[in-house]
């Protein structure tokens, strides 16, 4: 098959399983040191999680199209502390948004750190900890990799027990398993050993991986993401806005302590169980749960080996999940399943133990 049948073909398989949103709306700005005001060329500005991206000009202005939705737009620029600002076309935007960046500043708490806690060839002691917390152990993990893994530093406290993971510059990532490139801005990792959670902060964007002329790979690429789609909050976030949730397989449960003891109930009315809300004009939906905690199912998936081998009681029929919202905080959906405010919601079961392998980006569709 010659190159450009290959390409064709390419197109048409993608075009088939997964396409970008047809109506966008332009976000315009400028960024600018916040000291002397002057402009900063090169400046990366890209909507985080996604592959949406463009550079600063000699002024500091730039322009992006982005699909109809929801994004934290953000900036990074060597040196400079990041910024990000929500952005919708829900909400008018008069003018052009402006960035003022900071420079970076070490602060004393991590002057102590560095000076006490950190750990001499971090990397060979904790590295594969690291990576199993960050990348993940599902079946995608074994093909994503972290190429710099020398620009980042470990630091272990005894007296807190806790292991803290900072990256100098942004770690680059190829998942060869779906097909994408990322520039991941890492905030800080730590892990409390007490309570053997992990948490990690950050900016991604991604970048497609180029395929060649081969066309296996091209499909392997597409399928892959298809199936990390499917049963993905993201997934889940478009099912409920789009009321939709039973007809892409999802169930919910209402998860109650009652004495002492966790209890599950059925959700029978969805929408009215979450006090489900949508304003017409910008198309936001807000959902505030009756009870605090969901348990969310996934039908039409199994939960990976890997995930019922680590956890050999969670159910082995479908992929199980739950959500621990705010207490009277309203969480709010955009058309595109971006969600906020992000940290009013907690995630655990198997949502909880899927990590940086088995992330798509926001502007992913599967048709």
């Amino acid at each position: 098959m010659s190159l450009t049948r290959i390409l064709m073909f390419c197109f048409l398989v993608s075009s088939s399983l997964y396409v970008k949103a047809q109506q966008g709306y332009y976000v315009a700005g400028q960024v600018l040191d916040a000291v002397t005001m002057q402009p900063l060329q090169g400046a990366s500005v890209f909507a985080e999680n996604t592959t949406l991206g463009t550079a600063a000009d000699a002024a500091g202005n730039f322009k992006l199209y982005v699909p109809n939705g929801g994004y934290d737009l953000v900036v990074t620029y060597t040196g400079y502390a990041t910024a990000s600002k929500r952005i919708s076309n829900s909400e008018t935007n008069n003018g052009t948004l402006q960035f003022l960046m900071t420079a970076k500043q070490k602060e004393l708490d991590d002057v102590v750190v560095v000076a006490t806690n950190e750990v001499k060839d971090g990397f060979a002691v904790y590295g594969q900890f690291f990576l199993e917390q960050f990348i993940g152990n599902s079946q995608n993990s074994k093909r994503c990799f972290i190429t710099n893994p020398e620009v980042l530093k470990f630091y272990f406290s005894k007296k807190k027990n806790r292991l803290k993971v900072i990256a100098e510059e942004p770690l680059k990532i190829e998942n060869k398993a779906l097909g994408y490139n990322l520039i991941y801005a890492l905030d800080s990792f730590t892990h409390e050993y007490a309570t053997e959670i992990s948490v990690y902060t950050g900016n991604p964007v991604f970048s497609e991986m180029g395929v060649g002329d081969s066309l296996q790979l091209a499909v392997e690429w597409l399928n892959a993401r298809k199936a990390v789609y499917k049963g993905s909050m993201l997934h889940f976030m478009r099912s409920v806005h789009q009321q939709n949730l039973t007809g892409q397989g999802f169930e919910l449960k209402l998860m109650v302590n009652l004495n002492n003891e966790e209890s599950v109930f059925a959700l029978k009315d969805l929408y009215g169980g979450l006090r489900y809300t949508k304003e017409d004009s910008t198309q936001v939906v807000d959902i505030k749960p009756n009870v605090p905690k969901l348990g969310v199912i996934y039908k039409q998936a199994k939960p990976q080996h890997t995930y019922s081998a680590a956890f050999p009681k969670e159910p082995t029929a479908f992929q199980f999940s739950t959500l621990l919202f705010t207490k009277d905080e309203f969480l709010s959906i955009e058309q595109n399943g971006y969600f906020y405010e992000q940290a009013d919601l907690t995630t655990s079961g198997y949502w909880g133990w899927i990590k940086v392998a088995d992330l798509l980006p926001n502007d992913f569709y599967l048709q």
